[in-house]
């Protein structure tokens, strides 16, 4: 029984948490627990996502994801691919598991990060860094996410320069009947040498089980361009056993 009933800890560590990041472009401060995998998959008007987590380490968070591009109505082309790679640290979490922050760094931006003016091929030159705090309120029925960050894009535009800029990123999520249904809303830009265009992305993410999570979101820019538009995404949970010495 003691597998059984850590693995179900496990899991409410993970699930009955913040909201998780799936599509969306902001991130909370949690890490998953040692030894636990996921995969997410995400389609939609404007790109195509996949990527998986694992927590070798106490506190700390690896990521690899690929990235497919399809801006036209065409599903059948592609306009480009792109990946990245991260690792994320829990630094500090509230006795209730509810809020703390965390640090992250890595290499290539996912879509919705890729500043003005660069390919999405080129934004496998992005290297970056942020810092996701995450604030509950309201006897945890309202979680406030704020991703302040800063990144550096090599052979930016037809000088192909080194810029930089500072990111920021701020989510919302409420939940209006316990863990299970989250209200999701967020702002994310870039402003410095290289900019991004200030967009946002709102929907809704239900888990029907323990095992996965679903996320049903449309994203557009403040501008009235086109941003992300409607996405879907699937998030699905392992037991932990990736671990470096015993799973805690």
């Amino acid at each position: 029984m003691k597998p059984v009933a850590a693995t179900v800890l496990w899991l409410c560590a993970a699930i009955c948490s913040p909201t998780l990041a799936q599509q969306f472009n902001s991130d909370n401060y949690l890490s998953k627990p040692h030894g636990m995998a996921t995969l997410i998959v995400t389609t939609g008007e404007q790109t195509t996502m996949f990527m998986t987590t694992v927590s070798l380490f106490p506190k700390w968070e690896l990521t690899a994801a690929a990235y497919l591009y399809n801006e036209d109505e065409d599903r059948k082309t592609g306009e480009g691919y792109s990946a990245s790679v991260y690792a994320k640290y829990m630094i500090h979490e509230n006795k209730a598991k509810t809020g703390g922050i965390a640090f992250k760094f890595g290499a290539g931006q996912q879509p919705s990060y890729v500043v003005d003016g660069t390919g999405f091929e080129g934004a496998s030159q992005t290297y970056w860094v942020n810092a996701p705090l995450t604030l509950p309120f309201l006897d945890n029925n309202l979680s406030w996410d704020i991703m302040p960050g800063a990144s550096v894009t090599r052979n930016f535009g037809d000088d192909e320069a080194t810029v930089g800029a500072f990111t920021y990123s701020t989510r919302l999520a409420w939940y209006p009947k316990g863990p299970k249904l989250a209200l999701v809303g967020e702002a994310y830009g870039a402003q410095g040498a290289a900019t991004l265009t200030p967009e946002y992305r709102a929907g809704l993410r239900w888990e029907p089980t323990a095992w996965a999570n679903i996320a049903f979101t449309y994203g557009g820019a403040f501008d009235g361009s086109h941003g992300s538009g409607f996405e879907i995404g699937v998030m699905l949970f392992s037991p932990p056993f990736a671990c470096f010495g015993p799973c805690r």
